[in-house]
């Protein structure tokens, strides 16, 4: 579990493809570009806001990017 310490918290399995995982995380190193890419919190929270937690807000979406060009079938 993510503490104050150390916010990341246990690795868990989450299938993505590859290029939409690598995506998301320089998107979300945007938003929060003090080292690694907080992938995991930005789950967190949409996940708090989808289950309509009490005080949960939605992630900030970052500008458009190289991550906003459509994937290539």
């Amino acid at each position: 579990m993510a503490t104050a310490e150390d916010p990341y918290d246990t690795p868990r399995r989450f299938r993505a493809p590859d290029d939409e995982w690598a995506g998301f995380g320089a998107a979300t190193t945007t938003q929060h570009p003090g080292g690694r890419s907080p992938r995991g919190q930005v789950l967190r929270e949409f996940m708090s806001w989808y289950m309509r937690r009490p005080g949960a807000k939605l992630p900030t979406r970052p500008p458009a990017g190289p991550w906003s060009a459509p994937i290539a079938d």
